[in-house]
C-alpha cells in the first residue's frame, strides 16, 4: 500500500511465536511502550485507559483497547483526551496454521484509518512508522524480552 493512500495504512509481519503469545502481548495496553512510536512512556490512567507521549511532537495520546480473542483482533481507541477516543487502529493476529504456515508462528497485521486530524505530512509519517512498528513487535516477541511477555 503506498504512502499516499488517503484512508488507511497497513503493515504486517510473520512472527516466530504462537498466536496466543502474540495475542496476549498485543492486547496489553502497557506493552505498547515497546513498539508504539506515537505513544512512548506508556502509563496506566485507570479504567482501561492508557496514555503515552509522541516521539514525533511530544503530545500526549490516550488509548483504550478492546480485545476479541476469538477473532485474534485488538481495537485501539485513540485520542487527545480520554473522552474523545476513536477506533482508528486495529491489530489482527492470525495463527500460522490458518495460513498453511508453521503452527508455532503467526502473522500480526496493523491497520490504521485516517481521521480528520492528521496533516498530509503526519499521515505519510504514519505509513513509515507502521512499517517500523511491526518489526519492533517482532523483535520483542522473538528475542526473549521477558518483561514484555508478562
Amino acid at each position: 500500500m503506498p504512502a499516499d493512500d488517503p484512508n488507511a495504512h497497513i503493515a504486517s509481519v510473520q512472527v516466530a511465536v504462537p498466536h496466543d503469545v502474540a495475542f496476549e502481548f498485543m492486547s496489553s495496553g502497557l506493552n505498547q511502550k515497546y513498539w508504539a512510536l506515537g505513544s512512548w512512556n506508556r502509563q496506566d490512567e485507570g479504567d482501561g485507559v492508557f496514555s503515552g507521549t509522541s516521539l514525533w511532537d511530544g503530545s500526549k495520546l490516550f488509548i483504550k483497547l478492546k480485545s476479541y480473542p476469538e477473532l485474534g483482533l485488538v481495537d485501539f481507541y485513540t485520542g487527545t483526551s480520554p473522552d474523545g477516543l476513536r477506533r482508528l487502529v486495529q491489530a489482527r493476529i492470525v495463527p500460522g496454521a490458518e495460513l498453511g504456515r508453521d503452527p508455532e508462528t503467526c502473522v500480526i497485521t496493523l491497520v490504521t484509518w485516517r481521521g480528520a486530524r492528521p496533516t498530509d505530512e503526519a499521515w505519510q509519517r504514519t505509513y513509515h512508522a507502521f512499517k517500523t512498528e511491526v518489526h519492533l513487535i517482532k523483535g520483542r516477541l522473538e528475542n526473549t524480552f521477558p518483561e514484555a511477555l508478562q
